[in-house]
C-alpha cells in the first residue's frame, strides 16, 4: 500500500497519534527556552558555541543526547542519563546471570529492568548536572551577581532542577510510544538535531548571500543526500541464510520440509559503536582543555586530522565487535534450530551450525563496522577544505546524526504504513462479520 499524507489524516485513530506526538515533542522543545535559576539567559545565549574545542564538544554530546548541555536551560542533558542506564543494563543483562534470568521473565521481568533503569537514570543525573555547573556554568558573566554567595545550595537547585528535567523527558518519551507512533526516547533525540536545521544551514551565509556560500551549500546538499541513500541501503542490507524444517511423517501424513531464511542484518551494532567511539574520544578533549594541553586538544578536539581518524575507526571496529559478541549468541541460535528440527542445508546440526553461523557473522561485521566507519570521518574528510562550518559537520554529517536520522525515519514510516495495513484488515473483517452474520440469518429463515 502506497503511504500518503492524504491517507493518514483520513483515519482518525492515526491522525490521532501523529498530533499526540507533534503536541508531545512542543512541549520537549519548549523546555529549551527555560533557563536554570540564576543564569543570566542573555549572557548564555552570546557565549553559546564560542567555547572552541569545548564547545565542538558540547555538539557531539548533544548530537547523542538530543540536548543542549552549553545553553544552560531546564533540558539541557537531554536523555543521555537514560541512554547511558538503558546500555549499562543491556550489557549487564548479558554479563549477569540474575539480570538474564529477570530480562527472561516476559512482562513483569522488563518492568523491573525499567525500575532499575529509572533508578540508575537519576543517579547517572546528578553526576552529570555536576559536570554542567562546572563546566557549562563555570563563569563569572554566566550567573547572577549573588549567586556566589550561595553557591552550595545554587548546586543543590540545579542538581535537582536537571534531573527532574530529564526524567520529565524521559516520561514524555515514554508517553509518546504508547500512545504517539514510534520510539519516544529515539524521535526526541531526531527532533534536537533538526531543530539546529535552520541555525545550522544558516551559518553559510554568516559572510553574505555570496556565490561561494550557494556552491559549498550545494555540494553539502549533495554529499548529504549521497550519504543518505548509502544509510538506508545499508540499513535494510541482510545477509539471508537458508534454513530448511526437517520433514516429519505422521501416519500417512508428512509434516514440515518447509524453507525460511534466517536474516542477518550487516549494520547488526547500528549507531552503538559511533556513540561509544564518540564518548571516548570525548576523554582526550576534556583532558586537553582542562590541563591546556594544546597538541592534544588539536589532535582530538577539531575533529579533524589523522589521529582523530585513525583512532575513531579502530574504536568503531572494536566496539562493533564488542557489541555484536554480547548480542549474538550463535550457540544459542544453533541450539533453538535443532530443537526446532530445522538445519542449514550443507552444515550438520549443534556445533558445526554455530560455528558457521559464528563465521558469517564476523564477515558480515567487518563489512559493517568498514562502513560506519567510512560515515563517521567523513566530516573530518569534507572539513578539510574550511568552507563546511563546523555546526553543519557535527549536526548533519556526522555518522551518529545520519544514522539517527535515518534510522528513526525509516521506523517510523513503517509504523504508519502498518497502521494503515491494520486499520484496512479490521474494516475488512468488520464487513466480512456483518455479511456472515446477514448469511447465518437468511439461512435459519
Amino acid at each position: 500500500m502506497n503511504l500518503s499524507i492524504a491517507n493518514l489524516f483520513k483515519v482518525p485513530e492515526i491522525r490521532s497519534k501523529i498530533l499526540i506526538t507533534l503536541g508531545l515533542l512542543l512541549v520537549y522543545r519548549i523546555g529549551f527556552f527555560i533557563p536554570l535559576p540564576g543564569v543570566n539567559w542573555v549572557e548564555a545565549q552570546k557565549q553559546m558555541g564560542s567555547q572552541g574545542g569545548v564547545g565542538q564538544l558540547f555538539g557531539m554530546m548533544n548530537v547523542l543526547t538530543g540536548g543542549s548541555l552549553q545553553s544552560a536551560t531546564l533540558f539541557s542533558l537531554g536523555v543521555m542519563p537514560y541512554i547511558s542506564a538503558s546500555i549499562i543494563f543491556s550489557l549487564l543483562a548479558k554479563a549477569l546471570p540474575g539480570l538474564e534470568r529477570i530480562s527472561k521473565e516476559g512482562a513483569s521481568g522488563q518492568r523491573k529492568i525499567n525500575q532499575y533503569t529509572r533508578l540508575a537514570t537519576v543517579g547517572i543525573c546528578l553526576i552529570q548536572s555536576w559536570f554542567v555547573i562546572f563546566g557549562a556554568l563555570d563563569s563569572d558573566n554566566l550567573l547572577y551577581v549573588g549567586v556566589k554567595e550561595w553557591f552550595g545550595l545554587y548546586c543543590v537547585v540545579v542538581m535537582v532542577a536537571l534531573t527532574a528535567g530529564t526524567m520529565f523527558i524521559m516520561w514524555l518519551g515514554e508517553q509518546i510510544t504508547e500512545h504517539g507512533i514510534g520510539n519516544g526516547i529515539s524521535l526526541i533525540i531526531m527532533a534536537g538535531i533538526i531543530s539546529n536545521l535552520y541555525p545550522a544551514l544558516g551559518s553559510y551565509f554568516s559572510g553574505g548571500w555570496t556565490t561561494e556560500a550557494w556552491q559549498s551549500l550545494l555540494l553539502f546538499g549533495g554529499a548529504w543526500g549521497v550519504t543518505v541513500v548509502a544509510v538506508v541501503y545499508m540499513q535494510k542490507a541482510q545477509r539471508r541464510i537458508p534454513i530448511q524444517q526437517a520433514k516429519q511423517a505422521r501416519g500417512k501424513r508428512v509434516y514440515g520440509g518447509q524453507k525460511h531464511f534466517l536474516p542477518f542484518k550487516v549494520n547488526q551494532a547500528g549507531v552503538m559503536p559511533i556513540i561509544f567511539g564518540s564518548a571516548l574520544l570525548m576523554i582526550p578533549v576534556m583532558i586537553g582543555s582542562g590541563l591546556h594541553l594544546t597538541w592534544l586538544d588539536q589532535a582530538f578536539g577539531g575533529q579533524r586530522g589523522f589521529w582523530y581518524v585513525l583512532s575513531f575507526s579502530a574504536l568503531i571496529f572494536f566496539f562493533s565487535f564488542f557489541w555484536t559478541s554480547m548480542m549474538f549468541q550463535p550457540n544459542e541460535i544453533a541450539k533453538n534450530l535443532q530443537e526446532g528440527g530445522s538445519f542449514i542445508p550443507g552444515i550438520r546440526p549443534g556445533k558445526p551450525t554455530a560455528e558457521f553461523l559464528e563465521g558469517t557473522m564476523i564477515r558480515i561485521t567487518i563489512a559493517g563496522a568498514a562502513f560506519l566507519s567510512v560515515i563517521a570521518v567523513m566530516p573530518s574528510l569534507l572539513g578539510r577544505g574550511g568552507n563546511t562550518p563546523n555546526q553543519v559537520l557535527i549536526y548533519f554529517m556526522s555518522g551518529t546524526s545520519i544514522l539517527i536520522v535515518v534510522g528513526v525515519a525509516l521506523d517510523m514510516v513503517e509504523k504508519l504504513n502498518s497502521l494503515l495495513v491494520m486499520r484496512n484488515y479490521d474494516g475488512f473483517m468488520a464487513e466480512t462479520g456483518e455479511a456472515a452474520s446477514a448469511t447465518s440469518g437468511w439461512g435459519r429463515r
